[in-house]
C-alpha cells in the first residue's frame, strides 16, 4: 500500500480532535440516558389474583440444553422447579412434546394446581409419531383433570412435514383414545388453507405472531393486526378458536418495521392483555423461558421471546412503568475503564497539551462504552465458535484501528499509516460481507452496527478533517466504496420501511468517506 509523507497536525486541527471527541461523548450520554428512562405503558386488567391464562414451556434454557438432540433429557427436579416459579404467574402451561422427560409436566402441574396443554410432536418419521403420540394420549387418560386439552401437532402443515390427510388420520386417532379435548396448532394462515380440519378438532388452536408475518407489522398496528385476524378467522371457523402462540421478542433483527426491543415486548403483551381481556380471548402466550438453543435456528432473535430471562427473572412487570435498561452501573465501570486506559494512553503517546488529554480521556469514555455494548451485542449474536471468532476478532480490529489512530494523531509515524490502511482495508472488506451476507441470508441475521460506529466515526472524522492519510491505493479505494455503497442500497431496497438497514447505509457512507481517493488537486494542495 502506498505511504504519503506523515506530517504532524496543527494545533488547530488537534483541537478539532478534541471536539470531535467531547461532542460524541456527549451524544452518547444523551442517547443512553434517554434509553433508560422508565416509560409508561397501558395498564392491562388482570384477574383478580393476578395470574395470566397460559404460556409455553420449554425447558431447554441452561447451556447445552436443546430439544435438537435426541439424548437430552430433562430432570423432574428441573420441572419442579421451573413450573413452580412459572406457577406464581400463570394458571396453565402448554408443552410441544413428551418425549425428553416432559411427560412428567402434567404430575408436577397438578402438584400445583395448574392445567396443561399437552403436545404431541408430529414430525417426518411415522414411526416416532405414532411412539409419541402413544405416550401423549396415555398421559391425557392418566391426568384427564390437568391435561386441558392434548395439541397433536405444532406448525406440522407450515414445515411440510406431513399432509393434510395424514393429521387428519392422527388427530382421530386422538379423538378415539382419549377423553380430554383434541387440538390441531398452526398459524392461522395454515388454518385458512386446511379449513377441513376443523372436523377433526374440539377448537381451532391458531397461532399469532406479528413480528414472524410475511407482512411484519409495526409495535404501533401488531395488537390491531391480532384483532383483524381473529375476526378473519370467526368468520371461517364455527368451533372455539385459542390463540396457540403471541408474543414479542425483546432481543434480535428488526424486520421491516417490526421492532424486537424490552418495551416492544412488554408494549405488545400488554396491549394483547387488555384485548384479550375486552373480546375474551382464550390464549397462550410465547414463551415463558428464553430459549437460547432457538438462536440457531432462527438468529438471534429466536433465543428472546420469553416473558423470563434464564435466570428465570421476570424481564419486566404487567403494571407500572417500564425501565428500559438495567445495565447502566456496567456502562459507568465501563467507560470510567476506558477513561483510565485513554488517560494512561495519553501519557505514553506524549499528549502533553491539557485539551489533548482532555479530548482522549473524552475518547477513552465513548471507547469503554462502546466495548460493553459490543460484548452484549456478541453474547445475544454469537451462536457458535465460529461466530464468535469472526465478530469478535472484527471487534478487536475495531479497537486497534482505534487506538492506532489516536497514536497516529500523537506521535505521526509512517508505520502507523500502514497500520491504519490495512485496518482500514480489513473493515472495509467485513463490512462489505456483512451487507453481502444481510442480503442474501439476512431474515436471521443482525445488522453489526455497534461493531463498527466506533471506529467508522473515528476514521471518516480524522479522513475528512484531520487530513489523517486511511486510504487505500487509488483503484482499491474506488472499487471498495462502489461495491459497499451498491450494496448497502440495495439493503436498503429490500427492507424500505427497517430503521437498521438506514443506519447501515450511513456507516457505510461514512466508511467510503474515509475510503474515496483523493482528487488530484487535493492531493497537489496538501503537498
Amino acid at each position: 500500500m502506498q505511504i504519503s509523507p506523515v506530517k504532524a497536525l496543527s494545533t488547530k486541527l488537534l483541537w478539532r480532535f478534541c471536539i470531535f471527541n467531547i461532542a460524541l461523548l456527549l451524544g452518547l450520554i444523551f442517547w443512553l440516558w434517554q434509553a433508560s428512562q422508565p416509560v409508561n405503558l397501558i395498564q392491562p386488567q388482570l384477574p383478580n389474583d393476578g395470574k395470566l391464562q397460559c404460556v409455553s414451556y420449554s425447558p431447554y434454557y441452561h447451556p447445552g440444553q436443546t430439544p435438537l438432540n435426541p439424548n437430552s433429557f430433562i430432570q423432574p427436579a428441573q420441572i419442579d422447579h421451573d413450573l413452580a416459579a412459572l406457577s406464581k404467574r400463570f394458571n396453565c402451561v402448554r408443552i410441544y412434546s413428551v418425549s425428553q422427560g416432559l411427560s412428567y409436566v402434567p404430575e408436577a402441574a397438578s402438584k400445583l394446581g395448574i392445567q396443561v396443554y399437552l403436545g404431541a410432536w408430529i414430525g417426518w418419521v411415522a414411526a416416532n409419531n405414532d411412539k409419541e403420540l402413544d405416550l401423549a394420549i396415555s398421559v391425557a387418560n392418566k391426568y384427564p383433570k390437568t391435561v386441558k386439552a392434548l395439541i397433536v401437532g405444532n406448525e406440522v402443515l407450515l414445515r411440510g412435514e406431513q399432509s393434510e390427510a395424514a393429521m387428519q388420520a392422527y388427530l382421530e386417532k386422538a379423538q378415539r383414545s382419549t377423553l380430554v379435548p383434541v387440538t390441531y396448532a398452526d398459524v392461522w394462515e395454515f388454518w385458512r388453507k386446511h379449513p377441513k380440519l376443523e372436523a377433526n378438532v374440539d377448537f381451532v388452536t391458531v397461532h399469532i405472531l406479528p413480528y414472524w408475518e410475511d407482512d411484519p407489522q409495526a409495535i404501533t398496528e401488531a395488537t390491531q393486526h391480532v384483532v383483524n385476524v381473529m375476526s378473519l378467522l370467526a368468520e371461517t371457523f364455527k368451533k372455539p378458536i385459542l390463540i396457540g402462540e403471541t408474543g414479542w421478542p425483546s432481543v434480535g433483527r428488526q424486520r421491516q418495521a417490526s421492532e424486537p426491543s424490552l418495551i416492544n415486548q412488554a408494549s405488545y403483551l400488554r396491549g394483547f392483555l387488555q384485548l384479550a381481556h375486552d373480546h375474551a380471548w382464550q390464549y397462550n402466550l410465547i414463551e415463558a423461558i428464553d430459549q437460547p438453543w432457538k438462536r440457531d435456528l432462527e438468529g438471534t432473535v429466536g433465543g428472546y421471546w420469553g416473558i423470563f430471562d434464564t435466570e428465570l427473572t421476570p424481564k419486566f412487570a404487567f403494571t407500572g412503568d417500564i425501565q428500559p435498561r438495567h445495565d447502566i452501573k456496567a456502562i459507568g465501570l465501563s467507560g470510567a475503564l476506558g477513561f483510565a486506559l485513554f488517560l494512561g494512553l495519553a501519557f505514553l503517546f506524549k499528549a502533553r497539551q491539557v485539551y489533548m488529554k482532555l479530548g482522549l480521556c473524552a475518547a477513552g469514555i465513548v471507547f469503554g462504552i462502546s466495548v460493553w455494548l459490543q460484548t452484549q451485542y456478541l453474547i445475544s449474536a454469537c451462536r457458535n465458535i465460529t461466530e464468535w471468532l469472526t465478530l469478535s476478532g472484527l471487534a478487536f480490529v475495531g479497537w486497534l484501528l482505534v487506538v492506532g489512530l489516536i497514536w497516529r494523531i500523537c506521535q505521526p509515524s509512517k508505520h502507523h499509516a500502514l497500520v491504519l490502511k490495512t485496518g482500514v482495508f480489513i473493515l472495509s472488506v467485513a463490512a462489505i460481507s456483512a451487507t453481502v451476507l444481510l442480503i442474501v441470508d439476512g431474515r436471521y441475521r443482525d445488522f453489526p452496527i455497534s461493531l463498527y460506529v466506533l471506529p467508522i466515526l473515528l476514521l471518516s472524522f480524522s479522513s475528512v478533517f484531520l487530513e489523517v492519510d486511511v486510504k487505500p491505493k487509488r483503484w482499491l479505494g474506488y472499487v471498495l466504496s462502489s461495491v459497499l455503497m451498491a450494496a448497502a442500497l440495495y439493503c436498503v431496497y429490500l427492507e424500505i420501511e427497517n430503521i437498521s438497514t438506514y443506519y447501515w447505509l450511513g456507516l457505510c457512507g461514512l466508511l467510503i468517506a474515509a475510503l474515496w481517493p483523493k482528487s488530484q488537486a487535493s492531493i497537489r494542495s496538501s503537498l
